[in-house]
Formats: C-alpha cells, sequence, structure tokens
C-alpha cells in the first residue's frame, strides 16, 4: 500500500470514528429493536451512503476550483459565510446529542443512586466526557488528528474481537432478526422513519464542521477526499452492523430483555438495551462489559475530540473576519475558544438528562431543521444561480415550520406528517433555485429581445416618430456595444474598458508601467460611484483610503490596445477590505493582477474606523 493509499485509509477511520456520536451508537440499537435487521438496514446504508457522497463530490469542488491544495480551503472561505450560524448550530446539538446520549444510555444504567445524587452524577459525568475531548482536541489537532484516531480504531478493534470471542460468549445465544415488539409498537412506522432517514443521513455531512476540515485538509496532502470517505464510509457501515448485531444478540434473550417507557410520549425506548444487559449482575467478573463499554466510550470520545478541534478552526476563522462592532470588544481568546461552546452542549444535555427527554427529540433537528439548509449548501456548490444572498428569514421560517410538522407527526405517530416535515425544506430549495434561475433567464433574455427588436426597421421607425428630440444632432453618440460609459458587472466583478492612447506610452510604445496601476484607481473609482451612488464629498462622515497597492505585471500593452480591468471585493475584516484586480488586454490575455487594502478614517480627525455601516452594504452584494 502506498503512503497516500494509507492515508486515505488512515482519514477514512478518522473520519468514521468522528460520524459514530449518539446517532451511530444508540439509535442504531433503536431502530434494530423497533424493526429488526430492516431498520438496521434503513439507518445504516444511507448514513455510510452520506460519507462517500460528500467525499466523492468535494473532491469535484476542490478540483473545479483553482488555488491548488488551498482551493477547498479558499472556496470553503466564501462559502460559508451565509451558513455560518447553520453550521454552528449543528455542531453544538451534534456534541450535546452525544455528550446526552453517552451520559444517559452509557453512564445511566450502570449508577444506583436517586434523587440530587443522580442529577449531581449525570453533572460529573458530563463534565468528564467534555474535559475528556477538549484534552484530546488540544492534544493532537487537525494535522496529527487521524494518528490519534489510528491509536483508537485500534483499540476498538481489540474491543470488538473481546466481545465477538472472549470465552464465547456471544455463542451461547440466538439473534433475533425482527423486532422483539412485533404488532405492538404504536410508535411511528418503518415507512415513516424511511424518507426522513434518507433525506436526514444524505444531506447531513454538508453542515458538520469536522467532516469540511477534514476534506480540506485531506486536500492539503494531496490526498483523494474521495477514496478517503469511502474508507471512511465502509468502516463506519461495519460498526453500525457490528452494534446492530450485537442488539439482535441481547434482543434474542427473550425475558431478559427490558425496554424502557418515556413518560412523555408513551413509546417503548431501547437505547440502552444492550448496556443494560452487559452491566447485568450475570455478566460480573467477565471482560466483556469493559470492552464493550471502551467501545462507546472511544466512540464517544471521538467525536467529542473532533468537535473541539472543529469550532477552534472555525469560530477562530470567523472572528478574523468578523463584521460586527460588539465582538471586536470581546477579548479574541473567548469568542475564538471552543470552551464556551463546550459549556452550552453541557447545559443543552444536562437539561435533557433531568427533563427525561430521548435521543430522538435531538434528532428532530437533523430530520426536518438542517434539512432545507444542508440542501441549499449543496446546491451553491454546483448550481451556478444559487449563488445568491440567503434569504436568512424565510429559510429559518421554513425551518421551525418543518421541525414542528416532523415533531407532531412523531407524537401523534403519523408517518405523513414526519415524511412532509422532512421533504418540505427540500422541495421549498428545489422552489428557491429554480424561481431564482427563471428570473435570472427571463431578465437576461427580456434584455436581449428588447435590444434586437429596436433594430425592426419597423419598430425603429415608430419609435423614431414617437420619440421627443432631447439633444442636438451634433450631441456625442453613447457607445453602441456592450460595455457601458461607467462601466458593467460580470457575475461580482465590475468591469471597465478604455483604449491606449499616446500619452499612457513611454518612449518605446509600450504602456507606461505606472499607468496599469491609474487604469485599476479610475476602475475602483467608478466602482464606488455603482456600488454607492449616494456617497457625497461634502457630507460624509467617512474617507476610503488607500493602505497599500500589489500588482504583478503579466504582459506588456501598446498603443491603441483596449485595456480591461476587472475589480471585485475579495475579503472585509472590521478594520481593512481587500480589492482584488485583474487587466486584460484586446485579445482577452492577461496583462496583469493584484490586490490593494482600503482602510477608512474619520472625515473630521482621520482617526482609523470600523469599516462604515453603509459600505458593508454597498460592498455585501459582491463579496
Amino acid at each position: 500500500m502506498n503512503f497516500r493509499a494509507l492515508n486515505a485509509f488512515l482519514w477514512g477511520n478518522s473520519v468514521a470514528l468522528s460520524w459514530m456520536w449518539g446517532l451511530g451508537l444508540f439509535f442504531s440499537v433503536q431502530m434494530t429493536f423497533m424493526f429488526g435487521l430492516q431498520g438496521l438496514l434503513t439507518f445504516a446504508v444511507p448514513n455510510a451512503l452520506g460519507l462517500m457522497l460528500f467525499g466523492f463530490l468535494t473532491q469535484i469542488v476542490a478540483k473545479r476550483h483553482s488555488g491548488g491544495q488551498e482551493s477547498l480551503a479558499i472556496f470553503f472561505d466564501k462559502y460559508s459565510k451565509p451558513f455560518r450560524l447553520a453550521f454552528y448550530l449543528y455542531q453544538i446539538v451534534a456534541l450535546a446529542l452525544t455528550v446526552f446520549a453517552s451520559a444517559r444510555y452509557l453512564f445511566g444504567p450502570l449508577e444506583t443512586t436517586t434523587g440530587l445524587m443522580t442529577a449531581m452524577y449525570m453533572a460529573l459525568v458530563v463534565f468528564i466526557l467534555l474535559a475528556a475531548g477538549c484534552l484530546f482536541g488540544e492534544e493532537f489537532g487537525i494535522q496529527k488528528i487521524k494518528y490519534g484516531h489510528g491509536m483508537f480504531g485500534l483499540l476498538l478493534l481489540v474491543c470488538i474481537g473481546i466481545i465477538l470471542f472472549a470465552g464465547g460468549a456471544l455463542q451461547s445465544g440466538e439473534m433475533l432478526w425482527k423486532s422483539p415488539l412485533a404488532e405492538q409498537w404504536e410508535g411511528p412506522s418503518l415507512f415513516g422513519f424511511t424518507i426522513p432517514l434518507l433525506v436526514g443521513l444524505l444531506v447531513g455531512p454538508w453542515l458538520d464542521l469536522q467532516h469540511w476540515q477534514r476534506a480540506i485538509q485531506i486536500h492539503r496532502e494531496r490526498t483523494s477526499i474521495g477514496w478517503s470517505y469511502f474508507f471512511g464510509g465502509l468502516i463506519f457501515f461495519f460498526m453500525l452492523i457490528f452494534h446492530g448485531f450485537l442488539a439482535m444478540w441481547v434482543m434474542g434473550k427473550g425475558d431478559e430483555v427490558i425496554a424502557m417507557t418515556s413518560e412523555l410520549d408513551k413509546f417503548s425506548y431501547a437505547h440502552d438495551l444492550v448496556t443494560r444487559y452487559l452491566g447485568s449482575s450475570a455478566w460480573e467478573g467477565s471482560i466483556v462489559p469493559i470492552a464493550y463499554f471502551s467501545f462507546l466510550g472511544v466512540c464517544a470520545l471521538t467525536t467529542l475530540d473532533s468537535g473541539y478541534v472543529a469550532l477552534k478552526w472555525f469560530l477562530g476563522s470567523s472572528f478574523e473576519k468578523s463584521q460586527n462592532v460588539l465582538l471586536s470588544m470581546v477579548p479574541k481568546g473567548l469568542i475564538a475558544s471552543p470552551i464556551p461552546s463546550f459549556l452550552i452542549v453541557a447545559f443543552i444535555a444536562l437539561a435533557g438528562i433531568l427533563l427525561k427527554l430521548e435521543l430522538e427529540y435531538y434528532m428532530v433537528f437533523y430530520a426536518s431543521f438542517f434539512v432545507g439548509y444542508a440542501s441549499l449548501a449543496i446546491a451553491r456548490c454546483f448550481v451556478p444561480n444559487s449563488q445568491q444572498p440567503l434569504p436568512q428569514i424565510r429559510m429559518f421560517s421554513m425551518a421551525i415550520m418543518s421541525m414542528v410538522i416532523f415533531a407532531f407527526g412523531y407524537f401523534r405517530a403519523e408517518s405523513s406528517l414526519l415524511i412532509l416535515g422532512s421533504l418540505l425544506p427540500l422541495v421549498y430549495v428545489i422552489w428557491l433555485v429554480v424561481n431564482t434561475d427563471l428570473l435570472r433567464v427571463v431578465t437576461e433574455k427580456a434584455g436581449e429581445v428588447i435590444e434586437a427588436a429596436s433594430e425592426i426597421p419597423g419598430i425603429k421607425a415608430i419609435a423614431k416618430s414617437v420619440a421627443p428630440v432631447l439633444l442636438p444632432a451634433s450631441s456625442v453618440e453613447l457607445p453602441r456595444d456592450h460595455h457601458a460609459l461607467g462601466g458593467h458587472f460580470e457575475g461580482k466583478w465590475f468591469v471597465y474598458s478604455s483604449i491606449a492612447s499616446y500619452s499612457d506610452t513611454n518612449s518605446v510604445g509600450n504602456v507606461y508601467f505606472g499607468m496599469y496601476a491609474m487604469f485599476v484607481g479610475k476602475t475602483r473609482e467608478l466602482f464606488f460611484n455603482k456600488a454607492m451612488p449616494d456617497f457625497d464629498l461634502k457630507t460624509t462622515k467617512f474617507y476610503i483610503l488607500t493602505r497599500s497597492f500589489e500588482h504583478k505585471f503579466v504582459r506588456e500593452a501598446r498603443e491603441f490596445d483596449t485595456i480591461t480591468v476587472k475589480i471585485r471585493v475579495a475579503e472585509t475584516n472590521r478594520k481593512f477590505c481587500t480589492l482584488e484586480h485583474q487587466i486584460f488586454g484586446t485579445e482577452g490575455e492577461l496583462l496583469g493582477k493584484g490586490k490593494q487594502s482600503l482602510l477608512f478614517v474619520s472625515s473630521k480627525d482621520y482617526a482609523l474606523l470600523d469599516i462604515p455601516p453603509e459600505v458593508y452594504k454597498a460592498f455585501m452584494p459582491y463579496i
């Protein structure tokens, strides 16, 4: 096995372990308990396919964009901006779900205290889990996490081997391939779960920061993202099957199997089925329970340390590029640290434990609330017309509505409402993308039709006969080509063309090097005029100054060549704005490229300012 294949396998192992969170750990047992082998496969197959598809598609994204090994990182930096809150909430709920499930279903069946001591006991368990995640996250980091997870993967193999072969423990029972509830299950049907699982699990990885960070790092290491996630999906699938088969073996014990009935919805739950059985007195002195509890602990820990690393990366990057003035007053170390986020996770997990919630109450977010955001995120990767400002209020309203419909369907055991709650945000995103595309096409075609119609002799004669003569015949004739006098936009690029003349050249006929900066400067001023038409130098409270200017010369231009300058907003933070420019010649050849940094000062005393809100508003459509 060559280095890249080995590296892909190591990353695949890390992908599988980081994805083996509360859903994989305990919902696989619940699905097996409710619907037998059919339920287990319904859960496991789309889970594994979702990982594989994410790797395959992000590999395509990385190859389609420029930037070499940093292409995916550059793409994600811009792509993630409208989804930052969704990314953050997705990660918080995922970590809270994992901590909640581990404390309630792993440690819960093992504790013997009651009342106030139970709450204190669970609080200690929650904080120990989170502290362990912080410790290992700080220890490894994204560059070394695959090696740390490689060691954990070997430990899991040892645990699985002990469970399967130690003393022939599993040889003494039968597999119960069907649910022990049979027709007595009063909750939602398997069909009601199938569509939400397919939708939620196939699009789920696209909002997970852990996966994006891994994909970016894998690409930086010149390793195939697709193969890494193929191995990850395969390993993850076998881990789910192992856990589900273990549940089927426990279900084969018949009367020894105990299902708990929820006080809230009166449904039967068995997330902790295997934990309770292996933690019973019948297994005293056996190494099998230790191996199983170690298996669960490793799976939870590798999710928490991955979450810590991903949040640290995401929050640090977001803080550096934040446009919020209030955040600038808070110490960077506090905002960029995952510790406050982990405290939020602890609060959510403890609240769920004390309220005696079940895993499914957290899962409703992934089957409904996040579906629309994840679907639109996928569309923005591959559908050009979806690159419009995110309709935040509409998306949030749709997410809340679909979540309520899904929750109502779950409590009422109505499969149709479960399916509607999952498909509604997906259908809305499809309509949003198609509707935007139709509007764009109609606008473009309308302009073409009007321009073509104006050249028809009959229409031209009618227009000439009814149009008032506003200017004398000797007036300057406006350009008849596609280029406006004041420049125009091509996507997010502002474009302005001019013709080099004798005054722009040096003694040998080439355009003088200093003129390129002049061309860019003029284009920049015209861009400002288009983006901020109401800016008045007499009444403005701020001035825009040039902080730095860089330009790389590629080719020369001569007299009467067409010089086309393209300029756009590359990035912003609280204080500075960076503009990127490209200069092209008559034949479309690149003459040079570069960037400039702008700063903003008070018009009264030239004190340095944060970027004014009106500038943000003007520039945001072109970032």
